[in-house]
């Protein structure tokens, strides 16, 4: 866990965190979790198995949590029965009570699944997450995305970045991104389960313009 002043920060694997202020929790993106965390609040970054699965979901979602994910999902988010489901789209802000959330493109420039067609085109939608805790701290999640222009200057407290490459931006490709984001902290994710390792984040940590903190695993 990490805590930025009244904000604990918990790394669940691969893009998956739990955040935390006061009493209140918000997970993002939970997959291949090993018990339930139960949140008030999910979202989810896009229609992906290794982001939105019912097995999953299912450990976090209680019969008042509000899920926020883009109309992609809407067919896995039926296997599961949370108190209200906000779909939403680039550019759209929610207001959730306790958080304040903004949908942020997520898209690759350079990461092809064959010629000519991304893993994730900006055509479809999805997106990352900026979100506003009441204590006023900003958090950057970039869902699945490459480094792109609509990162520029946004300025979180903390930005959680992938460092893995193949689906994702590179650890060479999120130093630059963070060069952009200008976040005072950031924090790696998209390694060690599915592709990428301990040593993306790591070389991401020796070269970034702000301060990197690894997390473990819970």
């Amino acid at each position: 866990m990490y805590t930025y002043k009244d904000v604990r920060i918990t790394w669940l694997g691969h893009d998956g965190f739990k955040i935390e202020e006061d009493s209140k929790t918000l997970v993002i993106d939970p997959f291949k979790l090993s018990r339930d965390v139960k949140a008030d609040y999910a979202l989810i970054t896009h229609e992906h198995f290794d982001h939105c699965n019912a097995e999953d979901l299912k450990k976090v979602i209680k019969p008042n949590t509000v899920v926020v994910a883009i109309p992609a999902c809407k067919d896995e988010l039926s296997k599961v029965k949370p108190k209200e489901i906000r779909m939403v789209k680039p550019g759209d802000k929610v207001d959730l009570g306790d958080f304040e959330i903004q949908a942020i493109p997520a898209y690759n420039t350079n990461k092809y699944r064959e010629p000519g067609k991304h893993f994730h085109p900006k055509a479809e939608g999805k997106v990352g997450y900026v979100i506003k805790t009441k204590g006023g701290t900003t958090i950057y999640h970039t869902g699945d995305s490459d480094l792109i222009p609509e990162m520029n200057n946004l300025a979180p407290d903390i930005a959680l970045l992938p460092v893995s490459g193949t689906y994702v931006m590179t650890a060479d490709e999120a130093i630059e991104a963070v060069s952009k984001i200008k976040p005072k902290i950031a924090i790696p994710m998209h390694f060690g389960t599915i592709v990428g390792s301990e040593a993306d984040a790591q070389r991401f940590k020796s070269k970034a313009s702000c301060e990197v903190q690894i997390l473990t695993k819970e």
